[in-house]
């Protein structure tokens, strides 16, 4: 019999009376029963790790992290547990299309916001981290991630092309303040930093303020499309106080790029992508970014003619020399 970290799942669903199911990767939303030797020592790991506060933890299970949400139903405790990767995947191996990685991996060098939206289990967080690891062994220099929980194991060195290092430090939320956190993170002059997701009114001014200061922001969101996305920040911005004018333009001045993500596929998932980039150069005229800061998001021209020069092969920015 196998090990839980043999078999091939991407989540386990753990009710109260200690069974556990997985997807069948037979249909598209179907479970089946999961067998395997060590579940009990994996079980006892999951409950031993709970610090008995927040409900949404990581456990570490014999090299293997997993993403773990407690919740209580109403017959009992119940456990629903994300396998990752044991290790933070090549961006080159997600299934976006060649062009789109040639251009975001040219933005190695850029200042500014990246933001990954999409539903929940769509790829979102695996597709930060595996580009936030392109750009350590780009360009080197120093990460800091802040991700409640963690799930992906970037901490560590890096050997970059270029002959530098890298280093990344991932970190959790003081006390659950990300604003905080990311304060922090500020004033350790990092030249990446990962928000693994914008999900309150303080991460979404403090992530605004931060990818204006010449730093390379990558983050996440729970949204419907590239338009809900930013209109969310914006809504989480407004809530500490910042008027919704003075979100729309930081978000103007600080974006990169806003990519919406879903899945297809049973066993083998494919990413579904549509994005809007703004001029990493912003001493140049952009249109996205005239459109972002007036809060009328009226982008669907943009991103329908940004897919296009894409996907024939043509730069994006003629004036920007993007790297190889």
């Amino acid at each position: 019999m196998a090990t839980i970290n043999e078999i091939e799942f991407s989540d386990i669903y753990i009710t109260p009376d200690r069974n556990a199911y997985i997807p069948d990767n037979r249909t598209p939303n179907g479970l089946t029963r999961l067998v395997a030797d060590d579940f009990n020592y994996f079980f006892e790991k999951v409950e031993r790790t709970y610090d008995g506060h927040n409900p949404s933890y990581s456990v570490l299970y014999n090299k293997i992290f997993y993403r773990v949400e407690r919740t209580m139903t109403i017959y009992g405790l119940q456990y629903c547990a994300r396998k990752m990767p044991p290790e933070v995947p090549n961006f080159s191996d997600l299934g976006f299309p060649p062009e789109l990685r040639k251009y975001l991996l040219s933005l190695s060098n850029a200042a500014g916001l990246i933001l990954w939206s999409g539903p929940t289990g769509a790829g979102k967080t695996t597709a930060i981290s595996s580009l936030m690891k392109e750009y350590l062994v780009t360009e080197g220099g120093f990460a800091y991630t802040i991700e409640d929980p963690s799930e992906m194991p970037l901490d560590g060195v890096y050997n970059a092309v270029n002959g530098s290092l890298a280093l990344c430090k991932q970190t959790q939320p003081i006390n659950g303040d990300w604003g905080s956190s990311l304060k922090s993170a500020l004033r350790s002059k990092p030249r990446f930093i990962m928000v693994g997701e914008i999900r309150t009114p303080d991460t979404a001014s403090e992530v605004l303020r931060a990818c204006t200061s010449g730093h390379l922001v990558l983050s996440s969101i729970h949204a419907n499309n590239v338009t809900d996305a930013i209109n969310s920040v914006v809504k989480y911005a407004r809530s500490t106080g910042m008027t919704e004018e003075l979100a729309y333009d930081l978000f103007s001045r600080g974006m990169l790029a806003v990519m919406h993500q879903t899945l297809t596929g049973i066993k083998n998932k494919m990413p579904q992508v549509s994005y809007v980039f703004a001029n990493p150069d912003t001493t140049q005229g952009d249109q996205v970014r005239a459109i972002v800061k007036t809060g009328k998001l009226n982008l669907a021209t943009s991103i329908d003619t940004q897919r296009s020069r894409l996907t024939l092969g043509k730069e994006l920015f003629p004036q920007l020399h993007l790297q190889d």
